[in-house]
């Protein structure tokens, strides 16, 4: 081994980790991740075969972003054993209209991506975090931003446009489309599980606490559900998705709030959470016999089908459908209802193969193959970092 590649993926609670070989992306030597930041913070780390080998925690006091990044720097350097650490790649959700690439982040491209943080504010702040901390301590390491937003640069002026005065647009008002690592990687993927699929027209739900569609054709991105932020689309964990605008009218001039309002309210507050007022995790809501939990899992639902058909009409057909994600991997449930209301596509599920969930989960009458394909943002990460720092273009 060469050396290695890590990968850091900090969201606004927790920073997840991975170190892979240097040589290769599919051998992924260890995971971690440290959660509850701010709250209990706790390190947990699993080698390549799923046994812990590092559990650690903190007192809350003092705990934040910064804190967990020297850790995970610490941990890592005791886990490489004197293996050189050629890169460290990071999600950063929000690429705006100039990155629609891999690059090497310094401290000026770290100024214009905090710009960004109108645009995203539940990720980017936090996914810039850990690239400071590096900065500060190990500057001589590269560090390789990987975009969510990249993989729909793909799509066509049309299908980014809001029907707004051409010169919101010009200033950057436009969809984006998120989830695009996922996306990236569940393509690489399904060209490997069924090219025939692959190089059509499929669909791709990306379901779990964030939640979105990306219709593809020949593994490019066409049309996305998300749009100028990561709250537009399909309803969510906490996330509203699709709102009239003049809701927001509504409840600025009626009830008052303001900017940070609406805010927490499109962002935390809505969403299964929002609508069921139990929970906004799918396992607590398919647990619980209340009648409003399931009416949220009904909407929820109602959404993904709907939206399945604005997509194919994006595309102009479909030949495949591919659930991914905590919900779409996990949740057997929402696959079949989601397939069921989707029979007019000549989609049908097979229930045996469904309740396992792995793999191809359609039944042999199907007329379009239903795939559920698990999901690595940090393998796809970990695999553009080392195709940078190893080509000499750095």
């Amino acid at each position: 081994m060469s050396g290695c590649i890590a990968v850091v993926n900090a969201g606004s609670s927790s920073i997840k980790f991975a170190l892979c070989d240097a040589d290769s992306d599919t051998n992924v030597l260890f995971r971690g991740q440290i959660e509850a930041i701010g709250v209990a913070p706790k390190l947990h780390v699993r080698d390549a075969q799923g046994n812990t080998i590092e559990q650690r925690s903190w007192p809350t006091e003092g705990f934040d972003h910064t804190a967990a990044t020297r850790e995970i720097l610490t941990v890592g350097s005791s886990l490489a054993k004197g293996t050189p650490i050629l890169g460290v790649g990071h999600r950063i959700v929000h690429g705006g209209t100039k990155y629609g690439a891999p690059v090497r982040l310094n401290r000026q491209i770290l100024d214009e991506l905090a710009e960004l943080i109108p645009l995203a504010p539940l990720h980017q702040p936090h996914n810039l975090q850990p690239v400071q901390t590096i900065l500060d301590v190990v500057p001589h390491i590269p560090q390789i931003a990987c975009f969510d937003t990249a993989f729909h640069r793909t799509q066509e002026t049309i299908a980014q446009s809001f029907a707004l005065p051409r010169h919101y647009t010009e200033r950057g008002v436009r969809r984006y489309g998120f989830h695009g690592l996922s996306y990236e990687y569940i393509v690489s993927r399904l060209q490997e599980l069924d090219p025939r699929a692959a190089a059509g027209r499929a669909i791709l739900a990306h379901l779990g606490n964030g939640a979105s569609l990306c219709a593809v054709h020949n593994g490019k991105s066409v049309a996305s559900t998300m749009g100028f932020t990561a709250v537009d689309g399909l309803m969510m964990g906490t996330r509203c998705g699709g709102l009239d605008p003049g809701v927001i009218l509504y409840l600025l001039q009626q009830d008052h709030l303001d900017v940070a309002g609406i805010e927490d309210l499109i962002y935390r507050k809505s969403g299964l959470l929002g609508v069921s007022g139990i929970s906004s995790d799918m396992r607590t809501l398919r647990g619980s016999s209340d009648s409003v939990a399931r009416e949220a899992i009904a909407l929820f639902v109602y959404r993904i089908v709907r939206e399945i058909g604005s997509l194919v009409a994006a595309l102009g057909g479909i030949d495949a459908l591919v659930f991914s994600g905590g919900i779409g991997e996990n949740d057997a449930a929402t696959r079949a209802e989601v397939v069921a209301g989707s029979a007019w596509l000549g989609a049908a599920i097979d229930p045996q193969r469904n309740a396992k969930g792995d793999g191809l989960v359609s039944a042999d009458t199907s007329r379009i193959p239903v795939w559920v394909i698990a999901t690595d943002e940090e393998r796809l990460i970990a695999r553009r970092t080392r195709e940078l720092v190893t080509s000499g273009a750095l």
